[in-house]
């Protein structure tokens, strides 16, 4: 009966996935570099599956996941009520799950990739369900100045979040293509702005850029490479900051940190990695590689410890990332989730994952 129900409950997410269709672009790309022949596409094309090899992803998600892939238990959050975000400093940064992150600068606040719904999926009945419960609820959330969106995966764009948001947000900046999908989701299209790599956009002293990263895109099987993916540079009168959205390791990071580093922190995607697609995700020793590139000072790991994405224990991230940082001399923090961190004064924090679920 059990396998009845796994093989029912993938073919249905299989079906909803190729029934979520494609937005029309409100903009045109064809002068972009990245767009050819109706695609956009990498500079280098790196390591993930064929299609050949798709069909053996999904039997092996459905039966052959090993143990520790999730938390025995619900993992435990920092909880934010308003008061704190309210009183906080300048530079104080919470990760508040995943690659969604609350960023404090000069009393304005600026948010990556928001997902708050209970799945990573295209219907909230099925596929990847929450380690934990967000930090925050949406309603007690800040009125933001910039949403960033680096790239239209489910566990990136979360349509319920973006609505839920859209109210209280000034400026969406998002990549290529991502951006016509808010709009014709109902995001009015003054609120929506587009990059492409390397172009940057000034909020109030606040720059962002979009900067190239090795990933592609999609949401349905009619829409691979339909949009954009970007890394962002976020660079303030105080502090500049990288975050990576999703990406395999790649010559681009030495680039991007010889043109914005040094970075006084960088918020890299270590998490969500296999050797079969690991030119899409880095694997942790890569992390710790680009961090270098850049020219980071700190690092706090993200995309990890919320979503079941892949088939390594859920801890193992934040272990390898640990033990290279240490070998490399390289300062990490490792906030827990609704944990706040002050760039002024950067900490180490504790292995919290250790224990976590025990």
């Amino acid at each position: 009966m059990r396998k009845f129900l796994v093989i029912t409950t993938g073919i249905a997410l299989v079906v909803a996935f190729f029934l979520t269709m494609n937005a029309s672009a409100t903009i045109d790309y064809t002068a972009s570099p990245q767009f050819q022949n109706g695609k956009f596409r990498n500079v280098k094309d790196g390591k993930r599956p064929t299609w050949q090899e798709t069909p053996g992803l999904w039997w092996r998600f459905l039966f052959g996941k090993n143990e520790g892939t999730e938390p025995s238990a619900p993992l435990d959050v920092v909880p934010i009520v308003p008061q704190q975000w309210r009183d906080a400093d300048s530079g104080t940064i919470w990760r508040l799950g995943h690659s969604t992150i609350l960023m404090k600068f000069d009393g304005r606040f600026w948010l990556t990739d928001p997902v708050f719904s209970e799945r990573a999926s295209p219907v909230q009945w099925m596929g990847p369900k929450r380690f934990h419960r967000p930090p925050i609820d949406l309603a007690d959330m800040p009125p933001l100045d910039v949403v960033i969106i680096s790239h239209d995966h489910y566990d990136h764009l979360d349509k319920a979040s973006v609505l839920a948001l859209a109210e209280r947000t000034r400026q969406f900046v998002t990549a290529l293509g991502v951006g016509d999908l808010l709009i014709e989701w109902g995001v009015p299209a003054n609120k929506v702005r587009q990059l492409d790599w390397w172009q940057s956009l000034n909020e109030d002293g606040i720059t962002v850029t979009a900067t190239p990263a090795q990933h592609f895109s999609g949401r349905s099987l009619f829409s691979g490479n339909a949009t954009l993916w970007a890394s962002w540079v976020i660079a303030t009168p105080q502090y500049k900051l990288f975050f990576s959205g999703d990406t395999g390791y790649f010559d681009g990071f030495r680039e991007i940190g010889e043109r914005f580093g040094p970075f006084d922190l960088t918020m890299l995607e270590a998490g969500a990695y296999d050797p079969m697609w690991a030119g899409v995700h880095m694997l942790p020793e890569q992390v710790l590689q680009a961090h270098q590139d850049l020219g980071g000072k700190w690092m706090m790991p993200i995309h990890n410890s919320t979503f079941p994405l892949a088939f390594h224990p859920w801890r193992e991230p934040l272990e390898r990332v640990f033990a290279g940082a240490a070998e490399r001399n390289i300062a990490l923090s490792t906030p827990r989730v609704g944990e706040p961190l002050q760039l002024d004064k950067i900490e180490t924090f504790t292995p919290w994952w250790r224990d976590a679920d025990n």
